[in-house]
This record gives C-alpha cells, sequence and structure tokens, in this order.
C-alpha cells in the first residue's frame, strides 16, 4: 500500500477545546496537501472549514462531545445545523448516565434522533467503553444497531482510557455485521498495531504516520474504523500530538520514522471497507 492509499484513510482532527481557526486552517492545509478523508473538527468551526475546503475534503465534526450528558433536543439541533452547514460526518456521544440507569429506551431515541438529523450522513456513536461494564457494551451494540447509526465507536480520547482489544472483539461480535465498528484511543505501541493488524483482524488501511502518543485525556488517540467481513474485520485510528510519525515498510514490518512537528493538531487515522 502507498503512501498517498494509505493517507486517504485519514481523518485528520483537532477536537481541543483551545483550538483557534488558524490552527484548524492548518490541519485543513495539512489534509489538503496530503489528500486525506476528512477532517475532524468542532461545530464551531464547522462552516468556516466547508468553506475554506472548498469540496477538496469533507468535514467531519462532534456533537454531544466529549460527555453526551445534554439532552437530546440539543444535540439532535448541533447536528441539524452541523450538516447544515456541510459536514458529511458526525461522531455523537451516548448518555452514559441513561445507560447506568438501564434507561434503554432513552438511550436508543437519543441516537435516534440525531440519526433522523443527520439523514443519510455517516453517524458514528461513541460509547466511552471505559466507563462500561461488559454487558454495558453489549447491550449498546444492539442499541446502536436498532437506532439506525452506522457506526459504534469506543471512546472521545477525553476520559479515563481508549480502546482495548477486548473491547474492540466484543463490539465486532456484538454488532454481527449490523454496523461498522470504529475503536478510539488506547493503541500506542508498534506491537498493539501489529496484533490490530493480524489476519483476523483485516482493516482494509493502515497508519500513514503518526504522532508521539500520551495517555494523557484527549491525546494519544488512536482508533480504527471498519466492516465485518467474511471474519471479523477491526477498525482503527490514530490520533496524538507533538513529533509526527511516518510509517513505511521494511521486510514486512512495521516501522516509524521520525519527522518534523508540523503542528499541534491531533492525527485521526481511520481505514474502512
Amino acid at each position: 500500500m502507498t503512501r498517498e492509499e494509505i493517507l486517504s484513510h485519514v481523518d485528520h482532527t483537532l477536537l481541543k477545546p483551545e483550538a483557534t481557526w488558524p490552527q484548524i486552517q492548518t490541519i485543513c492545509d495539512e489534509a489538503i496537501a496530503n489528500h486525506t478523508a476528512s477532517v475532524c473538527i468542532n461545530t464551531c468551526y464547522v462552516k468556516q472549514a466547508v468553506e475554506y475546503m472548498a469540496g477538496r475534503i469533507p468535514v467531519c465534526c462532534v456533537v454531544g462531545f466529549p460527555l453526551g450528558a445534554m439532552d437530546t433536543a440539543s444535540k439532535a439541533f448541533e447536528a441539524k445545523t452541523a450538516i447544515e452547514n456541510g459536514a458529511a460526518e458526525v461522531d455523537m456521544v451516548i448518555n452514559i448516565g441513561r445507560l447506568k440507569n438501564k434507561e434503554y429506551d432513552a438511550v436508543r431515541e437519543d441516537i435516534r434522533a440525531v440519526k433522523e438529523a443527520v439523514g443519510d450522513k455517516v453517524l458514528k456513536v461513541i460509547i466511552e467503553t471505559c466507563l462500561l461494564t461488559d454487558e454495558e457494551k453489549e447491550k449498546m451494540c444492539d442499541i446502536v444497531c436498532e437506532a439506525g447509526a452506522d457506526y459504534i465507536k469506543t471512546s472521545t480520547g477525553f476520559s479515563t482510557a481508549g480502546a482495548t482489544f477486548h473491547d474492540v472483539e466484543l463490539m465486532v461480535k456484538g454488532v454481527h455485521g449490523r454496523c461498522k465498528v470504529k475503536a478510539a484511543g488506547g493503541i500506542s505501541t508498534v506491537d498493539d498495531m501489529e496484533k490490530f493488524l493480524a489476519p483476523r483482524c483485516r482493516p482494509s488501511g493502515h497508519l500513514p504516520r503518526r504522532q508521539d502518543p500520551e495517555r494523557r485525556a484527549g491525546k494519544g488517540l488512536l482508533s480504527f474504523r471498519s466492516a465485518k467481513g467474511t471474519a471479523p474485520a477491526v477498525p482503527f485510528l490514530f490520533a496524538g500530538e507533538a513529533a509526527l510519525w511516518q510509517k513505511r515498510n521494511e521486510g514486512g514490518c512495521i516501522i516509524f520514522k521520525k519527522m518534523p512537528k508540523k503542528s499541534a493538531a491531533l492525527l485521526d487515522i481511520s481505514t474502512q471497507q
């Protein structure tokens, strides 16, 4: 797989609350220069980013992020406004407290309302696996699919932990091909990545470059996504900050070469079948 093919699966991401418009412009420029799949940003910058991109790169955004604890009408309004402003994809956060209360209908309707607002655009549902029991994760696999979402996603990258192999395998089995899976956060070593790229986990793209991972909240985000094929296929995606890294293959091994710092942006890389 060439560098260009790899970068075509990248969502270049900046979700920090202190992000400025010049910083958003920088990741937009980087996305255009590297032909990434999208840029992922907060909703306040969607309209500006869409106008700046002028159709060259799709814009993705987050809704109800990162807590998911606002009312459903607010989430749906934010999603609807983002789509009207040109967003192509929306990542929403569930109401975790409602799930803990076993208010499953409320959680389902929360997602369904946002999906209705999004329409035929892509909706990814973040369940924040680090705060859930396995039983709750399994329940959310059903709820997300029943609500009509396109993806179930592990984490925001702003909570206590990110994705684990156990969680991703549980989710792939749980959705059983009804929707796709996106894993975010917690993958911070080459060994981890190689494990995810093992034959039993077959993403259709890899990581073009990566930034020095940090495990603090909101940093060191790595995730991936793909559809479930005839055998389980596990999605993934990287993000982080500081020095950028470039992936290259050498003798069948995955190697990272340190590169000069280009921006403080997160790099969110996703694979999709």
